[in-house]
């Protein structure tokens, strides 16, 4: 952790809904004034995405499937690195994974391929993590042996990004978004299936592939991160496979746990959250259509504080 050089993370599955949330932190920093150096999980994947089809189709033939969320599939060293420096400099090498049409045309690379490492911009405030292993930490995670056909005989299935690595220990605020995990299968299929080619048996097949990783590197952060946000649909998921639609956040409540309770005025907050309670000492429940609003009333006061103690450490 760094007082002079912060870092936020937020960390959450595929379809969990981190986009939407790091779009709540950018007006966040744009009404504080902040400038965030934003970093996506992706950049740090460890193959293009060709090969990376190619490795999960090798794999699963041989009954041990490689996934995006193991550290085979990702640089999670490299990861760590980069929020030590960060941590210590405020600037670090990164690079861009390009996702979609509109990151082609802004980077000019191929869709699926990375862009050259380069050092990022100087004078940024903070940076900012989104993607699905912000709270990577090899202490957190338990692995059987394996002997999979693409990686060497006799070797972990673990890849040099895995033991001992401990990006967590250098983010300063690290927040999970954890729906319940039919609605997040929900949000998944319904993402996927927009695109052309894709299929419900397809993305099942895929969340079926990666649920050992799933229970292995992402599971175990939600028990390192300040504050949790999952949210509970209020409808019936129970077969999220034929859902024909996505609960509306009017139909959803947000439970949201914060590991060390003593830092916040519950009060104040349930007097601007409307309709919110506490379930338990460190659990806050908000109704789903005020998760943008809980977002900001929470997490905009940590942020303040970061930047004061930025401000004071720089003084220093």
């Amino acid at each position: 952790m760094s007082k002079k050089h912060p870092i936020i993370a937020i960390t959450g599955s595929a379809g969990a809904g981190t986009t939407t949330v790091r779009h709540v932190f950018s007006d966040i920093f744009r009404r504080q004034g902040v400038t965030p150096q934003i970093i996506k999980g992706d950049s740090f994947h460890r193959h293009e995405k060709a090969e990376m089809d190619r490795l999960i189709a090798q794999s699963t033939q041989s009954g041990n499937p490689l996934t995006y969320f193991g550290p085979e599939a990702n640089m999670f060293d490299k990861q760590e690195a980069v929020f030590a420096q960060y941590a210590k400099t405020g600037q670090a090498e990164m690079r861009h994974y390009i996702k979609d049409k509109d990151d082609a045309i802004e980077y000019g690379h191929a869709i699926g391929s990375f862009t050259p490492w380069k050092k990022m911009d100087a004078g940024s405030d903070l940076l900012f993590y989104e993607g699905m292993h912000g709270g990577a930490a090899a202490h957190s995670w338990t692995r059987r042996k394996a002997n999979p056909s693409h990686l060497p005989q006799g070797k972990e299935r673990r890849g040099k990004g895995g033991k001992g690595v401990n990006a967590a220990q250098h983010v300063d605020l690290l927040i999970g978004i954890v729906p319940a995990v039919n609605l997040e299968w929900i949000q998944k299929i319904h993402r996927d299936c927009s695109r052309d080619g894709c299929t419900v048996e397809k993305t099942t097949a895929t969340i079926l592939r990666r649920m050992r990783d799933y229970i292995h590197f992402i599971t175990p952060q939600f028990a390192m991160t300040d504050i949790n946000f999952q949210r509970m649909p209020l409808v019936d998921t129970s077969h999220p496979f034929i859902a024909r639609d996505i609960p509306t956040e009017d139909e959803s409540i947000v439970v949201i746990h914060f590991r060390d309770p003593h830092r916040f005025d519950f009060p104040e907050i349930q007097r601007r959250i409307p309709d919110s309670f506490m379930s338990r000492p460190n659990t806050l429940v908000a109704p789903g259509g005020k998760m943008r609003l809980a977002l900001r009333v929470i997490c905009t006061p940590l942020i303040r504080e970061l930047m004061a103690n930025k401000s004071a450490k720089s003084r220093a």
